[in-house]
């Protein structure tokens, strides 16, 4: 399924997929499924080291920066999955990982993916 962003762009259907809090043990993501998720999900966000995700949006201004930092905050709260966040003036650069797990995991995608959807 393809979800409106808050600008009239769509999302893909990562978004929709059930957000699964990681579980201790759990393996991070092979290298195939990584490249498949990846894909699926699209700019701005990009696979680094098979490691973490990393994505950057520009705004128009300093406001609307920081009024995006802030959704993404709440989208963090809610599903007690947090990114580094990096925001400046017309510019917020987000980093997410499964800490637990140290790398990646599903939920880091469908996460990325429902962070485009506050866009």
């Amino acid at each position: 399924m393809i979800v409106d962003r808050l600008d009239g762009s769509r999302v893909s259907g990562l978004a929709d997929r059930d957000f699964v809090p990681y579980r201790k043990g759990s393996p991070c993501l092979a290298p195939v499924d990584l490249a498949d998720l990846e894909r699926q999900l699209g700019a701005p966000w990009c696979v680094v080291d098979g490691h973490h995700l990393e994505s950057e949006y520009r705004f128009e201004n300093f406001r609307a920066a920081l009024a995006f930092t802030n959704r993404v905050g709440e989208l963090a709260e809610t599903l007690d999955h947090h990114p580094d966040i990096e925001l400046a003036w017309g510019r917020v650069k987000l980093k997410i990982f499964t800490h637990d797990a140290g790398g990646l995991t599903e939920s880091d995608f469908v996460w990325a993916a429902r962070v485009d959807a506050l866009r």
